[in-house]
């Protein structure tokens, strides 16, 4: 497989897991704590890393970054799976905040309004695997054909001038 299709393949990965996210918090009514918006800029970052190796032409290099994003959120995930299962404790600060653009009374009203989000709770979970467990598993399978884009030879992707 070319470089380009490895690649392709490890943006929509990382587009179908936030989407899968997003969902889940928009659609679910489920919001994400501190730990899962920090799995949620992994992603955000091997998307940009995938597009910039497209649209530059320097597959090898952006794959490096894609594949190092990807590595970042599924050690995050499995830190948060650990707060979730109760092996060792999260950030004291883990819970959702309300947007910025709000003036202080209007932050004040709102964080009395909203429940916190803990990063302890196991919102939902598929096979006794929660939704931060899933996340770095998949996120190891991605950051799997990251390295397979960087391992790949060039072949037709582009000219085989340089």
């Amino acid at each position: 497989m070319n470089r380009s299709l490895l690649v392709a393949i490890a943006i929509a990965g990382s587009l179908v897991l936030l989407g899968g996210a997003f969902a889940f918090e928009h659609i679910g009514g489920m919001p994400p704590c501190k730990l899962c918006i920090w799995q949620r800029w992994a992603h955000f970052g091997a998307i940009a890393a995938g597009l910039a190796a497209i649209a530059l032409g320097r597959t090898r290099a952006f794959a490096v970054l894609g594949g190092l994003a990807v590595l970042f959120g599924a050690g995050v995930a499995g830190y948060h799976a650990g707060v979730e299962q109760q092996w060792w404790t999260g950030p004291e600060t883990c819970a959702a905040l309300p947007p910025a653009a709000m003036s202080a009374e209007e932050r004040l009203d709102e964080l009395l309004q909203t429940p916190v989000i803990r990063c302890d709770d196991i919102p939902g979970s598929l096979a006794g695997v929660s939704m931060a467990g899933w996340n770095g598993l998949i996120s190891l399978v991605l950051a799997w054909i990251w390295l397979q884009a960087v391992l790949a030879r060039r072949g037709s992707e582009m000219s085989s001038a340089s």
